[in-house]
């Protein structure tokens, strides 16, 4: 075990957020490079959205499997083999010829950071004494939004310096260092009680659920509600997550076992979980997009407009951390959510004819502070409810629902705010949907904050065991965040 306050600790925490923060880096800063990519390949509306999610949803359909092979195999192991996948795929990206190739590479992205992500967070709850593992799943929390905040910056300045493929190309270093460290400072660890089979027909389902209704929501504005390929894709989607749940009702060693949700702040924070970062894959995608397309920002431009919100989450996140320790994480999920909804209504504003000082300046600022407040308890409360021997699953868990909801944002918040037809490259089409969409994802996140306020409890307490329904003996998981 090791220390926050000494030189093991640190290292550790070091080589897991820069691990994790490539994959929450990639989640963003390839959005503020989709104008210029759909410039250089002629790509339209759909291929665009399928740029992000591809990544996303390989990520989020394998990322239960990573944290099921982690816990089985060692989880600094996998961590070292997923940071590995993760850079050659990140070439592959960097050196695409078209968009097809493009898509397929941020797919492999994908499976890359399934492998690494859920076990940056078991890491660090096997890693730590007890005392210091709220302090370090703080500091991961609030670097891993940094990582994820400061995409859009990042890209900005690639694309200006040189070009977007540099946005992919420069994780291949830094995945060699993480390597690097990984292998000379973090110990090993695994769970000697993890199931010995893989749940494959919960893998198959999962992943045909996810991707049909990603697939189908995607072709809906240009195919119409009624082509039979966007049916078959939603019906496919229906099926296979109603066959999953089955699955895993009736599977003796599943790959998510449903009697956690019996544990009331677990199954809350999830709850919480989708609705905030539905919300946050909205503004990701749209912001920078729309600041780019329609108020006529350069990237770098664009990219910085948003530099506030990871100032103040690298300062704030941690200090969250302990103050959701000390009160409850009660007050501060609830009121995160509501501050991150004032955010979006400012940002709703934003249009041709924008004043960074007055239209967006105050709503990155109000974003920042939401986000501060919000992320560190939401990780807490989940890796605190459930047994500590099951963290590769549950961070598994919650990294899937966080990724998952990002994953139908993405899909499905251009055809609800109307994009038709449209480009979304294009300022006239862009603009109304924008405004729209940044009003959905503010309704979204003050269902979070309800959600919040009426089902996380005052103090969450641990459960020593895992209740067990119908038979069901599967490995129970313990959470974490994503950002």
């Amino acid at each position: 075990m090791v220390r926050y306050a000494e030189a093991a600790g640190r290292w550790v925490l070091f080589a897991t957020v820069l691990g994790s923060g490539l994959t929450f880096l990639d989640a963003t800063v390839v959005n503020i490079a989709l104008p210029q990519i759909g410039d250089d390949f002629g790509a339209g509306a759909a291929a665009l959205q399928w740029t992000v999610n591809g990544y996303t949803l390989s990520l989020a359909a394998l990322i239960l499997l990573g944290g099921s092979l982690g816990d089985r195999f060692g989880r600094r192991r996998m961590f070292v083999i997923g940071t590995a996948w993760f850079a050659v795929a990140s070439l592959l990206c960097g050196i695409a010829p078209n968009v097809e190739t493009l898509i397929a590479a941020r797919v492999l992205q994908g499976v890359g950071g399934a492998l690494l992500t859920p076990g940056s967070l078991a890491i660090l709850e096997a890693s730590f004494e007890k005392d210091d593992r709220a302090k370090a799943i703080g500091a991961w929390s609030g670097m891993a939004g940094v990582a994820g905040a400061i995409g859009p910056f990042l890209g900005g300045w690639l694309i200006e310096a040189a070009s977007w493929r540099l946005v992919f190309l420069i994780n291949v270093p830094l995945a060699a260092f993480v390597i690097y460290v990984a292998l000379r400072h973090v110990p090993e660890s695994s769970n000697p009680a993890a199931a010995r089979r893989f749940d494959v027909a919960g893998l198959v389902t999962g992943a045909a659920g996810l991707a049909g209704l990603t697939y189908g929501f995607t072709a809906w504005a240009a195919d119409g509600p009624g082509s039979p390929a966007v049916l078959g894709a939603l019906a496919l989607g229906v099926g296979g997550l109603a066959a999953f749940l089955v699955v895993e009702r009736r599977s003796s060693e599943p790959m998510l076992p449903l009697e956690l949700f019996a544990i009331r702040p677990f199954t809350a924070a999830n709850l919480v979980t989708f609705a905030v970062y539905a919300a946050l894959g909205g503004v990701f995608f749209l912001v920078v997009l729309n600041l780019q397309v329609v108020a006529g920002y350069s990237p770098l431009a664009a990219g910085t407009a948003l530099l506030p919100v990871t100032a103040l989450m690298l300062v704030l996140s941690a200090r969250a951390g302990a103050l959701g320790q000390r009160i409850g994480a009660r007050i501060p999920m609830t009121a995160g959510p509501l501050v991150c909804a004032g955010a979006l209504l400012l940002l709703s504003r934003v249009g041709a004819d924008v004043s960074y000082a007055v239209d967006v300046l105050p709503a990155a600022i109000l974003l920042g502070l939401g986000l501060s407040l919000t992320v560190a308890p939401l990780t807490a409360t989940a890796l605190g409810s459930v047994p500590e021997r099951h963290a590769g699953i549950a961070s598994g868990v919650n990294n899937a629902v966080a990724r998952a909801a990002g994953l139908l944002a993405v899909a499905t918040l251009p055809l609800a705010a109307g994009i038709g037809t449209g480009s979304l490259t294009d300022a006239g089409d862009l603009a109304p949907v924008y405004r729209d969409a940044m009003l959905i994802c503010a309704g979204l996140l003050v269902l979070g904050a309800v959600a919040a306020a009426v089902w996380v409890p005052a103090r969450v307490r641990r459960e020593s065991e895992v209740p067990v329904h119908c038979g069901v003996t599967g490995p129970a998981p313990h959470v974490a965040a994503r950002q």
